[in-house]
C-alpha cells in the first residue's frame, strides 16, 4: 500500500511520454493517484488519449506544444519518447519523476510491491558522495554508515539532482545486443544505491528516472531524436552525459540503484536497430567528447554550463556528422524556450486546464 502520507505530493510531477490509452495507471494507482501527472502525447495529435479515472493530470499534444513554443517547438522530438522533456519544461513543481508506459510495478524478492517513486523522493532528499566512494554503498541509509578511512571533512556530501532506477524483467539492452540474447531476462534484485562517482559517465535510462527539476531541470533536454533526425535512443542517454558532466561542475550528485520497477515489453530489435545504427558509431566519438569537457568557472548556473556545452558540441562533434550542429542549435534553443516558461516565480503561459 502507499503511505498514509504521501511524500512532495503538492512538489512533485509525473510526467508520461505515450502514443496509447494509459491503462497501465491502473496498477501503479495506489502510487501514483495523489500526484500530478503531466502526459505528454506523441505522434497524432488528433487520437483521443484515454486516461483511467480518477487521476490528476494535463495532457499535451503536438498542437500544444506548437502553440506554447511557437517557432522553438522544432527543438522538441516528434514521434519520439524524447518528446517527454516537453514535460519537464512545463511543470512547476521541484521534483520529477518519468515512467514509460510499458513499465508496472515490480516487487522485491520477498513479494513486496515495490513503490518505486516513494524510493526515488528519498533518493533526492539524501545526499549524494560523488567526491569519494564508500564501498558499503549508500551510507545514509539505515543500518550503513561511512566505512573506516572515509574523510570526515566529505561525510556532508553534496545535493542529490538525479535519481536513476532499473528494471527487472526486459534489461535496457542495445539492438546488438538484443539480438544475440533474445531470451534474455533481468532476474537479479541488488538491493542497493550508490552514488556515480564524480568524473565518471554512465548510460542513463529515462523510462524510470527522477530528478530535482531546480538543480539540474534545464539540463534535461533529450535531444533531436525519431522523425526527421537520423538517429533514435540515445535521447536518455544523451541527456545523461550532459547532466553527468554538469553535475560534475556545478557539485551535484547523481544516484543509481532502487528502485526496480518491471519493464514489460522488449522493443523489436530489428527497429531499435535501425534508429540506433549510427548512434553506436558516433558513441566512439561523443564518450570521449564528454569526459574530456572542462566547463569554465564563469558557467555557475545549469543553464549558462548547458548553453557552454551547446558550443562545445558544435567545435568538436560537428565533424563528427553535421547533425550535431543542428543539435547544438536545438540546445540552445531548448534553454531559451525554458527561461521563456519559467521566469523566476511566473506561471505557465497558454498553460492547458487540469484535467
Amino acid at each position: 500500500m502507499a503511505s498514509a502520507t504521501p511524500l512532495l505530493k503538492d512538489e512533485l510531477d509525473i510526467v508520461i511520454p505515450t502514443i496509447r490509452n494509459l491503462d497501465f495507471l491502473e496498477m501503479w494507482r495506489p502510487f501514483f493517484q495523489p500526484y500530478h501527472l503531466i502526459i505528454v502525447q506523441d505522434g497524432d495529435p488528433s487520437k483521443v488519449i484515454k486516461v483511467p479515472e480518477g487521476f490528476d493530470f494535463e495532457l499535451y499534444n503536438r498542437n500544444d506544444i506548437n502553440r506554447i513554443l511557437g517557432p522553438k517547438a522544432n527543438c522538441i522530438s516528434f514521434k519520439d519518447s524524447a518528446c517527454r522533456c516537453f514535460g519537464y519544461m512545463v511543470s512547476k513543481k521541484k521534483y520529477i519523476y518519468t515512467i514509460d508506459d510499458d513499465c508496472f510495478v515490480a516487487t522485491d524478492p520477498s513479494g513486496y510491491k515495490i513503490n518505486a517513486l516513494e524510493q526515488h523522493i528519498k533518493n533526492l532528499l539524501c545526499p549524494s558522495t560523488p567526491l569519494f566512494f564508500n564501498t558499503l554503498y549508500e551510507p545514509f541509509r539505515e543500518g550503513a554508515d561511512f566505512v573506516r578511512g572515509y574523510p570526515f571533512s566529505l561525510r556532508e556530501g553534496v545535493p542529490t539532482a538525479v535519481s536513476h532506477g532499473l528494471w527487472l524483467n526486459i534489461p535496457d539492452y542495445d539492438a546488438p545486443t538484443q539480438l544475440v540474447k533474445p531470451l534474455e531476462r533481468n532476474t537479479r534484485y541488488v538491493d542497493a544505491v550508490l552514488t556515480i562517482p564524480k568524473g565518471t559517465l554512465f548510460p542513463m535510462c529515462g523510462m524510470n528516472l527522477a530528478f530535482d527539476r531546480d538543480l539540474i531541470g534545464a539540463a534535461m533536454y533529450f535531444g533531436l531524436m525519431g522523425d526527421g533526425q537520423p538517429i533514435g535512443r540515445y535521447d536518455d542517454m544523451w541527456a545523461g552525459w550532459c547532466c553527468k558532466v554538469i553535475c560534475d561542475h556545478l557539485g551535484l550528485g547523481i544516484k543509481t540503484g532502487l528502485p526496480y520497477i518491471y519493464h514489460s515489453k522488449a522493443s523489436n530489435p530489428f527497429v531499435n536497430l535501425r534508429k540506433e545504427y549510427k548512434g553506436i558509431f558516433w558513441q566512439e566519438d561523443i564518450i570521449p567528447f564528454f569526459q574530456s569537457v572542462v566547463l569554465p568557472k564563469e558557467a555557475t548556473t545549469v543553464q549558462k554550463c548547458y548553453i557552454e556545452l551547446a558550443k562545445l558540441v558544435k567545435e568538436k562533434l560537428s565533424k563528427v556528422d553535421p547533425y550535431f550542429d543542428k543539435l547544438a542549435e536545438a540546445m540552445v534553443t531548448w534553454i531559451e524556450a525554458w527561461d521563456e516558461l519559467n521566469p523566476a516565480g511566473a506561471s505557465l503561459p497558454n498553460g492547458k486546464a487540469k484535467a
